[in-house]
């Protein structure tokens, strides 16, 4: 089974070298290039549930890649949204560098399975960039001023970030001797210097970054609303959920850790509620404020960046307890939910743009009746994201609240009531503004037909997973025994 993920990562790797070629051709379909990624994400995706849908937990690649149900997860869910991104692209991106677009998309696919794979720190710094470089030149594919400035900052950052998360390998190898993720951890563990709280909270800050908690994500309204929108939608739902594999691998091991100091009061835990609380009340509350959809989109991406981390401070306050399964299984439940429901949020306000030229809320005044497909996808959409039930983000929000509902970070479970509450505000005024508003023209728009399948299939995700979510929650928590081989 292990040779269907070789497979993979070099039919991926082969792809992403060979795209560029077809830019040499003078005719012929210009969407070819899209079809062919899409194509092989498919047939990644299938290799890659086949192993996942029964893994063996091995140590691979000499010992710098795991084969787990945990990796498996994670490379689902990102090549999953990358073939989104690439269907949606197919009546989207225009011009003569199409095939490099989708070589870079290509390249960035690879780097995610990496590293959703990865056990090794170098390998998880390789993949990181792997992942990461791509996006950066994707994020200014359009060549117009604010999409340039959005790729500039998003570099900056990003190189900052990679810097962070280079100079925390570098001391925890200084300290232990290895860069094996297990190695480490064991070693901080067992000599918890004040040397090791600092590499864990540059671990912290290296990958907020990607992970957009705050305080490390003022480059992502900028970012989203200059990228070209698909662009946004890979890197809302699938790069970020690469960050979170990394935090999972790394973070929640570190779970004996005083960070810097002996005192109680910065443990893990600790760190994680603060982060979890901060995160989700001010990308909440900035969003209220927003007139662009996708500035909006942004600072609700935020918020549930918060809501993952109430797992996290479940799993880092107790490891053996029965609740620090539930919240580490409502974590990964809520990724792969997120992954779908902001996915196709964004790609909804991508086809509004290209449709309407518009990305201000005005544009959405009476979208119901100019686009009616895509006005109900993002309705299910926010729907889902504020935890309206049956739909699937109500049940891994309930598995979040509920994991630390009963002990001393019970009022973590409250906040995140609260601002689910609060955020309902938001989405309901857009769907408002859909459904009763009058539009300033009465002309039907063209809905695409790639665009109407993404949503049609992400539509039926979150509607099906709602009415049927023991199947995906028993699927996440298979990942948890195992999550640190």
């Amino acid at each position: 089974m292990i040779d269907l993920l070789t497979v993979t990562i070099v039919l991926l790797g082969a792809n992403s070298l060979l795209l560029p070629l077809l830019q040499l051709r003078r005719a012929g379909d210009k969407k070819l290039p899209g079809y062919v990624l899409a194509v092989v994400l498919g047939a990644s995706m299938a290799m890659v549930g086949a192993f996942t849908a029964d893994p063996v937990t091995v140590s691979w690649a000499g010992g710098l890649l795991s084969a787990d149900r945990l990796g498996g997860i994670f490379a689902l869910v990102t090549l999953g949204v990358t073939l989104m991104v690439t269907l949606a692209s197919l009546d989207s991106q225009k011009g003569q560098s199409i095939p490099v677009f989708y070589s870079l998309l290509s390249f960035t696919a690879l780097g995610m399975l990496l590293l959703s794979y990865s056990e090794d720190l170098l390998m998880l710094f390789v993949a990181w960039e792997l992942m990461s470089l791509p996006t950066y030149v994707l994020a200014g594919f359009d060549k117009k001023l604010r999409s340039n400035e959005a790729a500039v900052k998003y570099a900056v950052i990003g190189a900052m970030s990679s810097a962070i998360i280079l100079y925390a390998i570098s001391l925890a190898y200084g300290l232990t001797g290895s860069t094996e993720i297990i190695t480490v951890v064991q070693g901080f563990s067992s000599h918890p210097t004040a040397l090791a709280g600092v590499a864990t909270l540059l671990f912290v800050a290296g990958f907020g970054f990607k992970m957009s908690i705050v305080p490390f994500h003022m480059w992502i309204p900028d970012t989203y609303e200059g990228a070209p929108t698909t662009v946004s939608t890979l890197l809302a739902a699938a790069t970020k959920k690469a960050g979170f594999i990394a935090a999972i691998r790394v973070l929640l091991a570190i779970t004996t850790l005083y960070v810097v100091t002996q005192s109680p009061l910065f443990t893990m835990a600790n760190v994680f509620a603060v982060l979890a609380v901060v995160t989700m009340t001010v990308g909440n509350v900035a969003a209220l404020t927003q007139k662009s959809m996708t500035r909006l989109l942004a600072y609700s991406s935020i918020a549930q960046a918060g809501y993952i981390l109430v797992g996290f401070v479940a799993f880092a306050a107790n490891p053996t307890s029965v609740s620090a399964t539930i919240g580490l299984t409502g974590a990964i439940f809520h990724i792969i939910n997120h992954a779908i429901l902001k996915g196709v949020a964004f790609l909804c306000a991508a086809l509004v743009l290209l449709e309407l030229k518009r990305t201000d809320l005005g544009a959405y005044d009476g979208l119901a009746k100019r686009m009616p497909i895509t006005a109900f996808t993002l309705t299910v959409a926010f729907l889902g994201l504020a935890g309206v039930p049956p739909l699937n983000g109500f049940w891994s929000k309930l598995l979040l609240f509920l994991s630390v509902a009963n002990g001393p970070y019970f009022w973590l479970a409250l906040a995140g009531i609260l601002n689910s509450a609060f955020s309902l505000g938001y989405y309901a005024w857009i769907i408002k503004r859909m459904y009763m508003d009058e539009p300033e023209s009465a002309e039907k728009v063209r809905e695409p037909f790639w665009f109407v399948v993404v949503f049609a299939v992400a539509v039926g995700l979150i509607i099906g997973i709602g009415l049927f979510p023991q199947q995906v929650i028993s699927f996440a928590s298979g990942a948890v025994p195992n999550v640190f081989g």
